[in-house]
C-alpha cells in the first residue's frame, strides 16, 4: 500500500510503499495525534520512518493494488 504523508512547513511530501494494512496505518496516526508521540512506520524494505505528531499535516492512503510493469495495451 502507498503511503503519503503531508508534513507541515515542508514543500515535499514523505511517499512509502508499506505492507502494513489501512486499520494498522489509521491506528498508528490515531495513536499519535491522541498520544503526542512520533508516528512510526515501517516500509516494504524494513525501513522506519518517523514522524513527529506535532509536524504531521495530513496522512493519504492509496490503493493496496499492484503496479503494472512494461507495455502493453489496455
Amino acid at each position: 500500500m502507498e503511503i503519503t504523508i503531508g508534513v507541515r512547513n515542508v514543500s515535499r511530501e514523505l511517499t512509502l510503499e508499506s505492507t502494513q494494512n489501512p486499520d494498522e496505518v489509521l491506528a498508528a496516526v490515531d495513536k499519535a495525534l491522541a498520544d503526542g508521540t512520533s508516528l512510526v512506520l515501517e516500509d516494504e524494505k524494513g525501513r522506519h520512518v518517523v514522524v513527529p505528531s506535532g509536524a504531521l499535516g495530513y496522512v493519504e492512503l492509496g490503493p493496496t493494488e499492484q503496479r503494472r510493469v512494461g507495455f502493453g495495451l489496455v
